[in-house]
């Protein structure tokens, strides 16, 4: 197979939908000879933040001068972003000789009576396949789908499991409550291993305990970061510092990270304990404070508060579920104030919990330009206006996403030209008017700002959009 049938075939696997279990992968795994036991894994699970935080820890390991492959889901903008070695996509050439050995072994498998294997139990098998293949040193491996039967599960051990922010998504799989959503995550946790839990706040405080229980079912050791010891010195769209002390009591002053939000910066704590516990178990010990502050400021993660452009202002977030759409409209009161004129691109997945997304984020935006992800679950766009339309009156329905984007920068233009008119005519009246003076003031206060957000489908194809332009 050539780059383009490889990515056919993947895509094509998708008609025979979701069987739940790891038996597929298992078997074609074995028939790969189970290449993923030759691998030094960091498994990952969470629901909102286990990317940006399998990314600091994968940059770090880089730093350091380990070979580190790292393992995500679902890309942006094209395939070979899910799976990298030292932050290079995949090569198409590779990834079309990866993809031909699995699919020979998928063929023997359905030739004895097996099931076929999922899309994306060919994906980790593919990777898992890639990454024993180049010898990494490291993988870096993101949870797709709760955990418990994911198919990254299949690894019989791993350095350590790390669980992320956990709240409610994909509830017609994983359950209705955090609680059952927790124990769905950490189905990622190994006998006798090593755990590490993102600190969680409120009723997410629950999680806690049930991550608690499995630990000590598994007799596996549990570390849960502490976020009291967090100062934040500087947090702005350009970058965030914060010292921290770990969880053996060591003090990091000034850490640098690039990505955007208070959130982040919790996500790099986890990161820093993470890489604390294999660092002080001999695991990877070339890890120096300032390898982890360098791989910490060139840690990237596209797509989640992510600053495509500077003029005018241009923000992107997945904010697909509601703890992230919390934590985009916690960022929009923090970082833009009155002061600033807000549009909203929204598409979302019908499949999601869209009237409560809908209810954080539209009373923070000036207009709201819904359009249509190009996914099969997007949910049309006057359905969506409906919901929208709650909330505010300025609303415009445009389909095509690139439209939606064009209309959303002509927007804006037309009203700097406005702005300006008004600040040249409000300039001839007369210079001792308080009114004209206020009246100014206002107008040039006024900053603009677009945002995108709902989809990781939307956000990936505005970021190609806005990147071509």
């Amino acid at each position: 197979m050539n780059y383009i049938e490889a990515i056919d075939y993947i895509h094509g696997v998708d008609r025979f939908g979701m069987i739940l279990g790891l038996d597929s992968i298992r078997e074609l795994l074995r028939r790969l000879d189970n290449p993923q036991d030759n691998l030094n894994i960091i498994h990952i699970a969470g629901t909102n933040g286990k990317g940006s935080t399998a990314s600091f820890i994968s940059s770090v390991l880089v730093e350091s001068g380990y070979k580190t492959g790292l393992y995500t889901s679902p890309f942006l903008e094209n395939f070979n972003e899910r799976i990298r070695i030292n932050g290079e996509e995949i090569k198409d050439e590779d990834l079309a000789q990866c993809v031909t050995d699995v699919r020979e072994k998928v063929e023997e498998m359905i030739a004895d009576g097996h099931n076929h294997p999922t899309e994306f139990e060919i994906v980790t098998a593919t990777a898992f396949y890639f990454y024993n293949r180049e010898k990494v040193d490291a993988l870096v491996l993101e949870v797709g789908l709760g955990g418990r039967f994911d198919a990254t599960n299949v690894i019989d051990n791993s350095l350590v499991s790390v669980i992320a922010s956990i709240s409610k998504d994909h509830i017609g799989i994983l359950g209705d409550t955090v609680e059952k959503i927790a124990f769905e995550k950490a189905g990622i946790i190994k006998e006798d291993g090593q755990v590490i839990l993102y600190g969680q706040d409120g009723q997410e405080k629950n999680v806690e305990k049930v991550i608690e229980d499995i630990s000590k079912e598994r007799n596996a050791k549990l570390i849960v970061t502490d976020n009291v010891n967090i100062d934040i010195k500087k947090s702005n769209l350009n970058n965030q510092v914060f010292s921290f002390t770990d969880y053996l009591g060591n003090r990091f002053e000034d850490i640098k990270i690039r990505m955007i939000g208070e959130h982040q910066i919790r996500n790099a704590v986890l990161a820093i304990n993470t890489i604390s516990y294999l660092r002080e178990n001999n695991i990877f010990t070339n890890i120096t404070e300032e390898s982890l502050k360098k791989g910490l400021l060139n840690s990237r993660w596209a797509g989640r508060l992510e600053l495509i452009s500077e003029k005018p202002i241009f923000i992107i977030d997945g904010a697909h579920n509601v703890e992230a759409a919390q934590l985009l409209a916690n960022e929009i009161d923090r970082l833009f104030s009155d002061e600033w004129d807000k549009t909203l691109i929204l598409g979302v997945l019908a499949d999601k919990e869209v009237d409560a997304i809908v209810k954080i984020l539209i009373p923070k935006f000036d207009r709201i330009i819904i359009t249509l992800p190009d996914n099969p679950r997007a949910m049309k766009v006057d359905e969506l206006a409906y919901r929208v339309g709650m909330y505010s009156e300025d609303i415009v329905c445009i389909e095509d996403v690139d439209s939606a984007v064009e209309y959303a920068l002509d927007t804006v233009k037309e009203l700097d030209k406005e702005s300006k008119t008004n600040i040249k005519s409000k300039s001839k009246k007369k210079k001792g008017s308080k009114a004209t003076l206020k009246d100014s003031k206002n107008t040039l206060s006024k900053k603009k700002a677009i945002f995108a957000a709902g989809s990781l489908y939307l956000v990936g194809h505005i970021r190609s959009f806005i990147k071509n332009k």
